[in-house]
């Protein structure tokens, strides 16, 4: 390796020390280093939401992406290397985090490493969303798809297609479809199973539904999903949004689809240690 993009969450580095650190040693060592340069941020592709998310323009030939913030700043690097087959290291300079495994105290020992070539990548699925109204779009998300519901306090039902089947039909608060990488965040926190985030499946959980039946659902990578936004109270209309890896996507009323199905891309997430997901699980755990 020996062109490498920082991508770097500027409120948990404000002066840009370890920025500067990270760039300097890999200069020393006869590499270069491009900090990202971040354009006005923009809204999800379809929203015309204030929820935004930066993107950057995309330097020709980075080797690595370094990525220097947390979970949350990894997401949106992903966001920007999706289709570049740019391996990202993940470098945490806040809380605790499952992408971002590297501590600020590991730094030097990370980059000696990834010189090195002492490293494994590691291939991250991601699922597409197709709405089936409105403008043809779809949008890509490596921890998860939400549906929530939008507006005043009710449930909303929403029901579940696989495969062009109906599953089942969720009342509560929405649904979380998420990867094996996203099952450690709004999936975990909602009750969902945490899963090995190398494998090929999508969950489905529900957020806080209103019967004691509805239970997390686990389906192959290779399914296609679609969720229906149903009828309220008699038959009255109900609104929804889709979020994605937590960016507004798009809205929905009563009767709009959302397909979900695993994205042609892919992200590569570099690990320095074969179990570091398993240790920071305990951590977290414990």
């Amino acid at each position: 390796m020996n062109r490498f993009l920082i991508f770097t969450n500027q409120s948990k580095d404000k002066d840009l020390e370890v920025t500067g650190m990270v760039c300097n040693y890999l200069r020393e060592r006869g590499k270069e280093a491009i900090v990202a340069s971040f354009k006005d941020p923009l809204p999800c592709s379809g929203s015309k939401s204030d929820n935004m998310y930066y993107i950057t323009d995309m330097p020709d030939n980075v080797d690595c992406c370094i990525v220097l913030g947390g979970d949350g700043t990894v997401l949106q690097a992903a966001a920007n290397v999706k289709d570049r087959g740019i391996p990202i290291l993940g470098i945490n300079l806040g809380t605790l985090g499952y992408l971002a495994e590297i501590g600020r105290d590991k730094i030097t020992d990370a980059l000696d490493k990834l010189l090195a070539g002492d490293y494994s990548v590691e291939e991250r699925m991601m699922l597409s969303g197709k709405p089936l109204y409105g403008e043809e779009r779809h949008f890509d998300a490596l921890n998860d798809i939400v549906i929530t519901r939008k507006g005043i306090m009710q449930t909303i039902s929403l029901n579940v297609y696989v495969n062009d089947k109906f599953l089942t039909t969720y009342s509560g608060d929405g649904v979380i479809i998420s990867t094996p990488t996203g099952s450690t965040g709004y999936n975990m926190s909602a009750g969902g199973p945490i899963v090995e985030p190398g494998s090929s499946i999508i969950l489905l959980t529900p957020i806080c539904p209103h019967t004691l039946s509805n239970r997390s659902i686990v389906l192959s990578g290779s399914d296609k999903v679609m969720i229906e936004l149903g009828s309220g109270k008699a038959s009255s209309r109900q609104e929804a949004e889709a979020s994605i890896d937590g960016r507004l996507g798009a809205s929905m009323e009563t009767g709009d689809r959302l397909e979900i199905y695993r994205s042609r891309m892919s992200v590569q997430m570099i690990r320095m240690n074969r179990v570091s997901f398993l240790e920071i699980l305990n951590q977290k755990l414990n």
